[in-house]
Order: C-alpha cells, then sequence, then structure tokens
C-alpha cells in the first residue's frame, strides 16, 4: 500500500515543479526525493501519481519519472484555453464585486505598475499573477478557478518569458486597467472581452517572439 505524503510535502515537491527549480525533463529519482522532501519511498511514489494526474509528470516504465516538458504549442494552447475560461470568471467577478473587492484589484494594478516603472520585471510578473489571482477569487466560481489553476501551474514557470516580450509589459498595464476598469464598473460583457482579449494577446505575441530552445529554454536563460 502506498503511504500518502503529507500536504507540505507533497505542495513543496509540487512548487518546486511549478515554478522550475525541477526543470522540464529533470529526472525525479525516488530515493533523493524522499531525502530532500522528507517522505518514505511509498509517499514519494503516490505524490508522483498525483503530480501525473495533473500534467506535472511523466512516469515510463522501466524509466522513472521526469517533469513532464510543455511545448512551446502547446503552452499558447494552454493561453487560449485560459482566455475563455477567465473571461467567463471575470464576467461573473463584475457581476458580484463590491467596494472591498474593488480596493483589492486597484491595489494589485497599482502594485503592478509600480513595479514594472522600477524595472523590476520578476516581482512584477508575480504582481500580475496576483492580480489574476485576485480577479479569479472574486468571482466565486469554485469550478472555474480550479481548471484555471490546473492549467496555470503546468505554464507558470515561463510567466516571466511573456513579460519580456518587447512592448508587452506596456500593453500588459493598459490592457489590466481596461479589465479591472470593466469589473469595477460592474461591466460584466466588457470584462469578459478585455480579459479574453488580453490573453489571446499574449498568446499571440508568444507566437510570434519564440526563440530558438522554445519558451522553456528562453525562461531559465532569463531568471
Amino acid at each position: 500500500m502506498l503511504t500518502v505524503p503529507s500536504h507540505a510535502n507533497y505542495a513543496a515537491l509540487r512548487e518546486a515543479i511549478v515554478r522550475g527549480d525541477l526543470g522540464p525533463n529533470t529526472r525525479l529519482v525516488e530515493s533523493d526525493l524522499g531525502t530532500v522532501y522528507e517522505m518514505s519511498r511509498g509517499a514519494v511514489r503516490t505524490a508522483l501519481v498525483r503530480l501525473e494526474e495533473e500534467g506535472l509528470v511523466v512516469r515510463e516504465p522501466h524509466k522513472g519519472a521526469r517533469v513532464r516538458q510543455v511545448s512551446d504549442e502547446e503552452a499558447v494552447e494552454i493561453l487560449e484555453a485560459r482566455a475563455v475560461l477567465e473571461g467567463l470568471a471575470v464576467r461573473l467577478t463584475a457581476q458580484r464585486i463590491d467596494d472591498a473587492g474593488a480596493t483589492r484589484l486597484r491595489v494589485c494594478l497599482a502594485r503592478q505598475r509600480e513595479l514594472l516603472e522600477l524595472g523590476d520585471l520578476l516581482r512584477a510578473s508575480d504582481a500580475n499573477a496576483d492580480l489574476h489571482a485576485a480577479l479569479l477569487e472574486l468571482s466565486g466560481h469554485g469550478t472555474a478557478l480550479r481548471l484555471i489553476r490546473a492549467l496555470n501551474s503546468q505554464t507558470v514557470r515561463y510567466q516571466y518569458r511573456t513579460i519580456l516580450i518587447p512592448g508587452r509589459s506596456a500593453a500588459s498595464v493598459k490592457e489590466h486597467e481596461t479589465i479591472v476598469e470593466a469589473v469595477v464598473a460592474g461591466d460584466a460583457a466588457r470584462a469578459e472581452e478585455a480579459m479574453r482579449s488580453h490573453l489571446f494577446n499574449v498568446a499571440q505575441a508568444m507566437q510570434h517572439s519564440l526563440p530558438r530552445g522554445g519558451i522553456d529554454g528562453a525562461s531559465r536563460g532569463a531568471r
């Protein structure tokens, strides 16, 4: 019987993969993982099964497990899928927004703008993620939120790559301003269209700027 890993141990391993500390195609040796993340062999195996179900790990007979590499094309497709789901989510957010939620969104947006003006692209990328998270959480749509998180977990390590695309940082601020303005105004249709447009724009920019070696190679170099 496989031993179930504690939530903290599993979360630490998962986060290492999502953030790119364990990069694509990295071999996941059970004994090494057990030592680093303080899990028994059985708990490690259970964790790898769960991570495979989430699409973060590939397990192959006689070869063991490795971190799954998302292709350039799949990364773009994930952005396109997010555009539809996040469009739905912000439509609901606009319908439910209150003063506290509006303040939260404005603070997130101001933080992103401030960090970009300072040239701190890495933290601005994190602030961008925080703004998206706030928009999604305020929607109250649990199913959409779970699906979006599952998709995003496969490409979050490429997040910094997109902000390096020439012109994207300035465009991103304007697009997020439009989204937040529509949500705060309670304009559900405009909020949905603005979010879809934003993520489709990011997907298109990514497609047109893929470097030799792919998204992931550029991401690791940028960091």
